[in-house]
C-alpha cells in the first residue's frame, strides 16, 4: 500500500495530512478500513482503493485485496479500472475547453458537425385494440443541440432502456455490431428514432458518443489525441486511455470476480473511442482530474477551464426552468438533478444519504465512483471492478465518509 506522503508526491498535491488535521475521525475512519477488509475476506469482491481528498491532501487513501483473483496480483495505487460511464465527464470538460475557445457553442444543433443528425424522427408508440403496440414515426420538434448531449436530454438512449415497440427498433439496428471509429458509430445512431422530443426528457443514453464525434470534428483529431493533448498530457494523466495495449501494462488491469464479469477487454484494441464508456485510467489520474474540478478548473497553477465554466458544468441544468422531466428510472436519484456531465445534488433531504447541497457524482458500470463536495472541499473516489455489488458498496461508502466527519 503506498503512504500517505508518497501517494502525495505521485499525484502532486501537499503532504498528506493526519485525517485529524482535516476534522475527520481517524477511528470513525478506520471503519472503511473494516468495511473493505470484509468486503475482500467474504469473497463478494477482489480487491478496491479508496482516497478520501480533502483541503487538497489525501485524508485516507488505501487499497485491498487484490487486482485479479487469477493471477493474485495485489491491488497497487498504479492499478488501471474500467471506467465505463464515469468516462462521461472527463468528455464534458473536453467538450467544454472547446465551447472556452469559441469553437462549439451549447445552443449549436449537432447536425451542424454531424449532418446525418439533421431532420431526426421521434419514435412514438401507439396502442392498437386487440394487438402490439406499433411504433409512429414523428417529427422532432427541434434539433438536438450540445446542451442536450451533455444533459442526458438528446432523446437517444441506450438500447436496456428502450421498451416496445421502440426496443425492437434497437435489437434490429444493433448498432454495437463489428468494429468502427466514432464517426461511423454517430452515423448508426442518428438512423435510430428518438425515445423522445429533444430537450424534453432525462434519459441516459448515447448522448456522450455523439458528443464525442462532434468534439473530433470541431479539432480535426480523433477523441484520444484531443483528449490527450488538452488533458492526458498536461494533467499528469500517464495511466488513461481507452486501451491498455502495452504488454508491460496489461497485468495492471483491474478483473472483476468470474461470477461477476465485464464485457469488455481494454487489451484488445478496437476503432471505436467511446466518450460515453470506454476510458481505463487509475487512482492518481482521476484524483488529479477530479481535484482540477474541485479546485475551479486549476491544478498546480495551470488553469484548464474557467471557474464559470466549472460553476455551469457542476450546477443543475434540468431544474423546473428547464422543462425537463425525469425519465421513469432517474439514475441521479431523487433530491439530485443533472448538470453537463454530473449528478448535482439539489436538497440536502429527499436523499437517502448524507452530504451537501451542491455535490456532484456519477460512477460506471463496472463499479468505479466519485464524488465532489464542494462545501466541504472534499474528493472522493471508489475504485473497484464489480458490476453486481457495486450500488451497495457506493451507498456503505457515503454513510462511512459522512460518519467519519468531527466538524
Amino acid at each position: 500500500m503506498l503512504s500517505f506522503a508518497l501517494f502525495s508526491a505521485v499525484v502532486g498535491f501537499t503532504a498528506a495530512a493526519e485525517a485529524s488535521d482535516l476534522k475527520l475521525s481517524p477511528s470513525r475512519l478506520d471503519r472503511i478500513t473494516s468495511f473493505f477488509n470484509n468486503e475482500v475476506a467474504s469473497k463478494k469482491i477482489p480487491g478496491a482503493i479508496v482516497l478520501i481528498q480533502r483541503h487538497g491532501r489525501p485524508a485516507y487513501f488505501k487499497t485491498f485485496g487484490v487486482r485479479d483473483v487469477m493471477t493474485m496480483r495485489p491491488m497497487t495505487s498504479d492499478t488501471i479500472f474500467r471506467l465505463y460511464s464515469m468516462s462521461k465527464p472527463i468528455t464534458a470538460v473536453a467538450a467544454m475547453t472547446l465551447v472556452e475557445e469559441g469553437k462549439l457553442s451549447l445552443t449549436d444543433p449537432v447536425s451542424k458537425y454531424i449532418p446525418s443528425f439533421a431532420d431526426m424522427k421521434v419514435g412514438v408508440a401507439r396502442d392498437v385494440p386487440g394487438g402490439k403496440p406499433v411504433l409512429d414515426l414523428v417529427p422532432a420538434e427541434r434539433p438536438i443541440t450540445i446542451q442536450d448531449l451533455l444533459r442526458h436530454t438528446s432523446g437517444l438512449v441506450y438500447d436496456y432502456v428502450v421498451f416496445d415497440p421502440l426496443k425492437q427498433v434497437h435489437i434490429d439496428a444493433n448498432v454495437l455490431a463489428g468494429d468502427f471509429d466514432n464517426a461511423e458509430f454517430a452515423d448508426r445512431l442518428a438512423k435510430l428514432p428518438l425515445a423522445y422530443q429533444p430537450g424534453t426528457t432525462w434519459a441516459y443514453g448515447y448522448s456522450f458518443d455523439v458528443l464525442a464525434r462532434v468534439i473530433e470534428v470541431v479539432s480535426g483529431k480523433s477523441l484520444r489525441q484531443f483528449e490527450y493533448e488538452h488533458l492526458f498530457g498536461p494533467l499528469g494523466m500517464t495511466g488513461t486511455g481507452f486501451y491498455v495495449t502495452r504488454p508491460d501494462q496489461q497485468d495492471k488491469v483491474a478483473e472483476p470476480l468470474p461470477s461477476d464479469p465485464v464485457r469488455e477487454n481494454p487489451r484488445i484494441r478496437k476503432r471505436w473511442e467511446s466518450g460515453g464508456s470506454g476510458m481505463v485510467s487509475t487512482t492518481a489520474d482521476l484524483a488529479r482530474f477530479f481535484q482540477m474540478l474541485l479546485n475551479g478548473g486549476m491544478l498546480e497553477g495551470k488553469r484548464f477551464l474557467s471557474p464559470k465554466t466549472v460553476e455551469l458544468m457542476l450546477a443543475d441544468s434540468i431544474g423546473p426552468a428547464a422543462g425537463v422531466k425525469p425519465w421513469l428510472y432517474y439514475y441521479p436519484g431523487a433530491g439530485f438533478g443533472f448538470g453537463l456531465g454530473f449528478a448535482v445534488r439539489t436538497e440536502a433531504g429527499v436523499s437517502p444519504w448524507a452530504g451537501s447541497i451542491g455535490q456532484v457524482d456519477w460512477g460506471g458500470a463496472a463499479g468505479t465512483y466519485f464524488w465532489i463536495d464542494r462545501e466541504e472541499d472534499m474528493l472522493v473516489l471508489l475504485m473497484v471492478q464489480t458490476p453486481t455489488e457495486r450500488g451497495r458498496i457506493e451507498s456503505a461508502l457515503k454513510n462511512l465518509v459522512y460518519g467519519a466527519f468531527e466538524k
